[in-house]
Protein backbone atom coordinates (compact mmCIF):
# COMPACT_ATOMS: atom_id res chain seq x y z
CA UNK A 1 0.00 0.00 0.00
CA UNK A 2 1.11 3.20 -1.21
CA UNK A 3 0.04 6.99 -0.91
CA UNK A 4 0.90 10.17 -2.53
CA UNK A 5 3.10 11.56 0.28
CA UNK A 6 5.30 8.49 0.11
CA UNK A 7 5.13 8.84 -4.21
CA UNK A 8 5.15 11.95 -4.76
CA UNK A 9 6.86 14.19 -1.45
CA UNK A 10 10.52 15.02 -1.38
CA UNK A 11 12.97 14.48 1.65
CA UNK A 12 13.32 16.03 4.34
CA UNK A 13 17.08 17.02 4.05
CA UNK A 14 18.05 19.14 6.72
CA UNK A 15 19.51 17.49 9.77
CA UNK A 16 17.55 17.24 13.25
CA UNK A 17 16.89 15.65 16.78
CA UNK A 18 15.18 16.08 19.47
CA UNK A 19 14.56 17.22 23.12
CA UNK A 20 12.56 15.68 25.86
CA UNK A 21 10.70 17.55 28.26
CA UNK A 22 9.22 15.35 31.26
CA UNK A 23 5.28 14.89 31.77
CA UNK A 24 5.06 14.31 35.50
CA UNK A 25 2.49 12.47 37.63
CA UNK A 26 2.60 14.33 41.19
CA UNK A 27 1.07 11.72 42.82
CA UNK A 28 3.04 8.66 42.34
CA UNK A 29 6.42 11.04 42.22
CA UNK A 30 7.23 9.72 39.04
CA UNK A 31 7.75 10.57 35.02
CA UNK A 32 4.48 9.78 33.16
CA UNK A 33 5.52 10.64 29.64
CA UNK A 34 8.38 12.56 27.56
CA UNK A 35 7.25 14.67 25.12
CA UNK A 36 9.66 14.97 22.02
CA UNK A 37 10.25 18.39 20.81
CA UNK A 38 12.18 18.94 17.31
CA UNK A 39 15.46 20.30 17.65
CA UNK A 40 18.73 21.31 15.25
CA UNK A 41 21.69 18.98 15.62
CA UNK A 42 23.17 21.40 18.14
CA UNK A 43 20.30 21.93 20.11
CA UNK A 44 18.84 24.84 18.34
CA UNK A 45 15.17 25.62 18.63
CA UNK A 46 12.23 24.43 16.74
CA UNK A 47 12.08 27.41 14.63
CA UNK A 48 15.23 26.06 12.86
CA UNK A 49 13.98 22.79 11.70
CA UNK A 50 10.35 23.76 11.04
CA UNK A 51 10.95 26.88 8.70
CA UNK A 52 12.01 24.49 6.57
CA UNK A 53 8.85 22.41 6.19
CA UNK A 54 6.54 22.83 3.34
CA UNK A 55 3.94 21.23 1.84
CA UNK A 56 5.89 19.01 -0.69
CA UNK A 57 8.79 17.60 2.21
CA UNK A 58 5.90 17.58 5.01
CA UNK A 59 5.51 14.11 5.02
CA UNK A 60 9.41 13.10 4.91
CA UNK A 61 9.44 15.28 7.82
CA UNK A 62 6.48 14.42 9.82
CA UNK A 63 8.12 10.41 9.26
CA UNK A 64 11.46 11.07 10.11
CA UNK A 65 9.85 13.01 13.81
CA UNK A 66 8.53 9.69 14.53
CA UNK A 67 11.92 7.83 13.74
CA UNK A 68 14.10 10.09 15.61
CA UNK A 69 12.02 10.17 18.67
CA UNK A 70 11.45 6.71 19.10
CA UNK A 71 15.34 5.73 18.19
CA UNK A 72 16.67 8.28 20.93
CA UNK A 73 14.28 7.07 23.15
CA UNK A 74 14.88 3.96 22.93
CA UNK A 75 18.65 4.48 23.86
CA UNK A 76 17.75 7.31 26.47
CA UNK A 77 14.85 5.35 28.20
CA UNK A 78 16.26 4.17 31.62
CA UNK A 79 12.43 4.27 33.28
CA UNK A 80 10.57 1.19 31.48
CA UNK A 81 7.40 2.65 32.88
CA UNK A 82 7.45 6.03 31.11
CA UNK A 83 5.95 6.70 27.71
CA UNK A 84 6.77 8.62 25.07
CA UNK A 85 4.50 11.14 23.38
CA UNK A 86 5.12 12.34 19.62
CA UNK A 87 3.44 15.29 17.97
CA UNK A 88 2.37 14.55 14.75
CA UNK A 89 1.12 16.76 11.63
CA UNK A 90 -2.38 15.15 10.70
CA UNK A 91 -2.31 17.02 6.81
CA UNK A 92 1.14 14.44 6.30
CA UNK A 93 -0.97 11.40 6.61
CA UNK A 94 -2.68 10.68 3.86
CA UNK A 95 -3.42 6.97 4.84
CA UNK A 96 -3.38 6.12 8.47
CA UNK A 97 -2.32 2.70 7.77
CA UNK A 98 0.09 3.13 4.87
CA UNK A 99 1.87 6.10 6.22
CA UNK A 100 2.65 3.99 9.97
CA UNK A 101 4.24 1.84 8.34
CA UNK A 102 7.85 3.84 9.44
CA UNK A 103 7.00 3.68 13.34
CA UNK A 104 5.83 0.14 13.33
CA UNK A 105 8.81 -0.85 11.78
CA UNK A 106 11.09 1.59 13.80
CA UNK A 107 9.33 0.31 17.26
CA UNK A 108 9.68 -3.07 16.35
CA UNK A 109 13.84 -2.68 15.29
CA UNK A 110 14.45 -1.17 18.64
CA UNK A 111 12.21 -3.19 20.27
CA UNK A 112 9.70 0.21 21.70
CA UNK A 113 6.10 -1.04 22.78
CA UNK A 114 3.36 0.22 20.75
CA UNK A 115 0.94 1.24 23.83
CA UNK A 116 3.73 3.17 25.41
CA UNK A 117 3.67 5.52 22.54
CA UNK A 118 1.30 8.35 22.38
CA UNK A 119 0.57 10.19 19.49
CA UNK A 120 -0.62 13.73 20.11
CA UNK A 121 -1.84 16.82 17.60
CA UNK A 122 -1.99 20.30 18.48
CA UNK A 123 -5.84 21.76 18.48
CA UNK A 124 -4.72 24.78 16.85
CA UNK A 125 -3.47 23.14 13.08
CA UNK A 126 -6.35 23.49 10.88
CA UNK A 127 -7.31 20.06 9.45
CA UNK A 128 -10.04 18.28 8.28
CA UNK A 129 -12.37 16.72 11.26
CA UNK A 130 -13.19 13.49 9.71
CA UNK A 131 -9.43 12.60 8.40
CA UNK A 132 -8.67 13.55 11.76
CA UNK A 133 -11.40 11.22 13.43
CA UNK A 134 -10.08 8.19 10.67
CA UNK A 135 -6.50 8.73 11.93
CA UNK A 136 -6.69 8.77 15.80
CA UNK A 137 -9.31 5.79 15.69
CA UNK A 138 -6.89 3.62 13.52
CA UNK A 139 -4.09 4.61 15.93
CA UNK A 140 -6.01 3.91 18.94
CA UNK A 141 -7.42 0.38 17.37
CA UNK A 142 -3.21 -0.56 16.74
CA UNK A 143 -2.42 -0.01 20.19
CA UNK A 144 -0.95 3.80 20.24
CA UNK A 145 -2.46 5.76 22.61
CA UNK A 146 -3.68 9.58 21.23
CA UNK A 147 -3.78 13.05 22.61
CA UNK A 148 -5.31 16.54 21.97
CA UNK A 149 -2.54 19.24 22.74
CA UNK A 150 -3.55 22.60 23.14
CA UNK A 151 -7.07 22.00 23.89
CA UNK A 152 -8.92 25.04 24.37
CA UNK A 153 -7.02 27.11 22.01
CA UNK A 154 -7.67 25.72 18.34
CA UNK A 155 -10.23 25.07 15.91
CA UNK A 156 -11.99 21.64 16.61
CA UNK A 157 -12.70 21.73 20.76
CA UNK A 158 -15.79 20.31 21.77
CA UNK A 159 -17.04 19.60 18.63
CA UNK A 160 -14.26 17.00 18.04
CA UNK A 161 -14.12 15.54 21.61
CA UNK A 162 -18.03 14.92 21.17
CA UNK A 163 -17.50 12.67 18.22
CA UNK A 164 -13.94 11.07 19.70
CA UNK A 165 -12.56 10.99 23.48
CA UNK A 166 -8.91 10.45 23.40
CA UNK A 167 -6.98 9.14 25.85
CA UNK A 168 -5.27 12.29 26.93
CA UNK A 169 -6.15 15.78 26.75
CA UNK A 170 -3.48 18.44 27.54
CA UNK A 171 -5.09 21.79 28.77
CA UNK A 172 -3.63 24.85 26.91
CA UNK A 173 -0.93 26.64 29.15
CA UNK A 174 -2.78 30.03 28.71
CA UNK A 175 -5.73 28.71 30.81
CA UNK A 176 -2.83 27.50 33.27
CA UNK A 177 -0.88 30.58 33.92
CA UNK A 178 -1.64 32.58 37.27
CA UNK A 179 -4.50 29.98 37.51
CA UNK A 180 -3.90 30.62 41.49
CA UNK A 181 -4.32 34.53 40.57
CA UNK A 182 -7.19 34.39 38.02
CA UNK A 183 -10.76 33.03 39.39
CA UNK A 184 -12.06 33.07 36.14
CA UNK A 185 -9.21 30.51 34.94
CA UNK A 186 -9.94 28.03 38.17
CA UNK A 187 -13.44 28.25 37.35
CA UNK A 188 -13.05 26.83 33.29
CA UNK A 189 -10.27 24.42 34.09
CA UNK A 190 -12.44 23.10 36.87
CA UNK A 191 -15.27 22.50 34.63
CA UNK A 192 -13.22 21.31 32.02
CA UNK A 193 -11.75 18.57 34.44
CA UNK A 194 -15.02 17.42 35.49
CA UNK A 195 -16.10 17.00 31.91
CA UNK A 196 -12.99 15.00 30.70
CA UNK A 197 -13.43 12.74 34.11
CA UNK A 198 -17.11 12.14 32.69
CA UNK A 199 -15.90 11.09 29.34
CA UNK A 200 -12.93 8.85 30.85
CA UNK A 201 -10.58 11.50 29.22
CA UNK A 202 -7.70 11.86 31.63
CA UNK A 203 -6.63 15.66 31.69
CA UNK A 204 -2.48 16.70 31.56
CA UNK A 205 -2.41 20.60 32.47
CA UNK A 206 1.04 22.37 30.82
CA UNK A 207 2.64 25.19 31.02
CA UNK A 208 3.41 25.35 35.11
CA UNK A 209 6.01 27.50 35.60
CA UNK A 210 5.28 28.21 39.73
CA UNK A 211 4.18 26.09 43.16
CA UNK A 212 1.28 28.24 43.23
CA UNK A 213 0.17 26.71 40.11
CA UNK A 214 0.83 23.18 40.90
CA UNK A 215 -0.89 23.89 44.12
CA UNK A 216 -4.04 25.28 42.29
CA UNK A 217 -4.22 22.34 39.92
CA UNK A 218 -3.34 19.40 42.73
CA UNK A 219 -6.61 20.96 44.60
CA UNK A 220 -8.46 20.40 41.69
CA UNK A 221 -7.41 17.06 41.26
CA UNK A 222 -4.87 17.08 38.84
CA UNK A 223 -2.27 14.23 39.02
CA UNK A 224 -0.51 14.80 35.38
CA UNK A 225 1.55 18.03 34.79
CA UNK A 226 4.24 19.72 32.61
CA UNK A 227 6.03 22.64 32.56
CA UNK A 228 9.46 24.59 33.76
CA UNK A 229 8.78 24.09 37.35
CA UNK A 230 9.46 19.83 36.77
CA UNK A 231 11.93 20.32 33.58
CA UNK A 232 12.98 22.15 30.33
CA UNK A 233 13.22 20.18 27.47
CA UNK A 234 16.29 18.76 27.95
CA UNK A 235 18.90 17.91 24.16
CA UNK A 236 19.37 14.18 23.45
CA UNK A 237 18.30 13.32 27.73
CA UNK A 238 16.10 12.09 29.57
CA UNK A 239 16.24 14.23 32.60
CA UNK A 240 14.81 13.52 35.93
CA UNK A 241 12.28 16.21 37.11
CA UNK A 242 13.64 19.29 38.94
CA UNK A 243 11.31 19.84 41.21
CA UNK A 244 10.71 17.71 44.29
CA UNK A 245 7.50 15.74 43.76
CA UNK A 246 7.62 14.67 47.00
CA UNK A 247 7.20 17.91 48.58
Amino acid sequence: MSCAGCRDGEGFELPFSMAFQPIVDVSRGNVFAYEALVRGVNGEGAGSVLSAVNEANRYAFDQSCRQKAIELASRLRSDRDASLSINFMPNAVYEPRACIRVTLATASRVSFPLNRIIFEFTEAEQVDTNHLLNILRTYKGMGFRTAIDDFGAGHSGLNLLARFQPDIVKLDMDLIRGIDLDRAKRVVVQHTLAMLADLGVTAVCEGIETSAEMAVLRDLGVTLMQGYLFGRPAFEAFSPPMFDLAA
